[in-house]
């Protein structure tokens, strides 16, 4: 009878831990679902979260934004209160091909790229992985500065372009098909024009110093970790940091000259991935504004994104630089791959991109949870205008026209400088 009993007992048992092995992956799976679900809904377009922003009257400065000759194809998206409200595509992802871009097609992000770098190296330092106080040294980078910089000079700096070198160093080299591995090593030839920390000055060879801090610490190539770490759990499908990435798409956009002219699809960015590498089509540049925002604070956290977004260091350059737009945008600064701006009395977060045959852009309030973001491939910066227009409509700003698109207006100021440094360069 015990041994009957005992027998019972140890069958329940079974029965039970069987039961709770079974429940668990189910249990994986359902959170998997219901996670995957909540990312699709908040992807989805939706017009009920539509206030501030015009559309048919943005929908019809895009289309006769579309008419000048410098323009091939467009994808812009917006969002509105932590929704996305807009996705839509113009023109053609080849000129004359008449294939049209699509919220679908892929194009280039150039310096936006910058952001994903940092979110990546700040991930890993909330997670302990890596100190943004420690030098750069620390983390066994190529990058060598003059008079062993790299010593004093941190993660902190890299991020923020305070490495003390003068601005774009060595991009040339890079256009020219060296090794930036090997370029980084010789930035120790050159002069520090300040010591690390004190001044600001854009990079973008040495800023890869952070991709090689991602694969140093994750054990990864940069892209498969970018993919599980950020790109997978956004459900940004189309994302990826390569050339074969974006020539495998089933649409993507390729790059023009500001004649119009089809160019060759350059390599030099793709080799320095943090400082340029990042494809994907509007609708996932669109998510990636929306993870920013920290609508998805189980992937992005709210203080990996206090950390980045932080107004570390001015840069009264770039008052200049968008020197169209002064008569709003104020006091600039530089966070961790990102920057911020008082527009207006508002605080906006952004960044500009440029290599040779592409452009983009991405600009949003985080605390309204409304910005633009817009992928095109030629090489005019006219579009650029573009997110003031949307910023206006949110913040109910009168009407001024910074695409310079009305024929009947009268003749704006210069345009804004191209955000490139070359043919094929990149910038920010």
């Amino acid at each position: 009878m015990k041994a009957a009993y005992r027998f019972a007992i140890v069958v329940i048992a079974a029965a039970i831990a069987i039961a709770l092995f079974a429940i668990r992956p189910h249990s994986d799976e359902s959170q998997a679902a219901d996670a995957g679900n909540a990312r699709a809904q908040l992807a989805a377009v939706s017009p009920a979260a539509r206030h501030d922003v015009d559309y048919a009257l943005l929908d019809a400065r895009l289309a006769k934004l579309m008419e000048r000759p410098t323009m091939v194809g467009l994808a812009v998206g917006v969002v509105e209160n932590g929704r996305i409200t807009f996705l839509k595509g113009y023109g053609e992802t080849l000129a004359g091909s008449g294939e049209p871009v699509t919220p679908e097609t892929v194009f280039r992000w150039a310096s936006v790229s910058k952001g994903v770098a940092a979110t990546m190296v700040t991930k890993l330092a909330e997670e302990g992985k890596v100190e943004l106080d420690a030098p750069i040294a620390t983390y066994r980078t190529t990058l060598r500065l003059p008079d062993g910089a790299e010593h004093r000079a941190t993660v902190a700096d890299l991020l923020s372009h305070r490495l003390g070198i003068y601005h774009n160093a060595y991009d040339e080299r890079l256009e020219s098909g060296e090794d930036p591995k090997l370029i980084r090593q010789q930035h120790a030839t050159l002069s520090l024009v300040c010591q690390p920390g004190t001044c600001w000055n854009y990079e973008n060879v040495a800023y890869d110093a952070a991709s090689e801090i991602v694969e140093h610490e994750t054990g990864e190539t940069y892209q498969d970790a970018l993919a599980r770490t950020l790109f997978s759990p956004l459900g940004m499908d189309s994302a990826s940091a390569t050339r074969e990435g974006i020539m495998s798409a089933k649409s993507w956009a390729r790059p023009h000259s500001v004649g119009r002219r089809e160019v060759e699809l350059n390599d030099a960015y793709y080799r320095v991935p943090a400082a340029g590498g990042v494809n994907s089509d509007i609708k996932d540049l669109a998510v990636w504004m929306l993870a920013q925002m920290g609508r998805m604070p189980g992937v992005i956290s709210p203080n990996v994104i206090n950390a980045m977004h932080a107004s570390i260091v001015k840069t009264p350059g770039e008052r200049s630089r968008l020197r169209n737009f002064r008569e709003r945008l104020n006091t600039a600064w530089y966070g961790f791959g990102w920057r911020s701006y008082d527009y207006a009395g508002h605080h906006l977060i952004g960044h500009r991109g440029g290599v040779n045959g592409y452009r983009s852009l991405i600009l949003f309030d985080p605390k309204k949870k409304s910005g633009v973001v817009a992928l095109w491939n030629s090489n005019t910066s006219q579009p650029g205008g573009l997110e003031f227009e949307v910023m206006d409509m949110v913040y109910k700003l009168p009407f001024r026209d910074w695409l310079q698109v009305d024929t009947g207006s009268a003749p704006g100021p210069t345009p804004v400088t191209e955000e490139v440094n070359s043919g094929n360069g990149t910038a920010g």
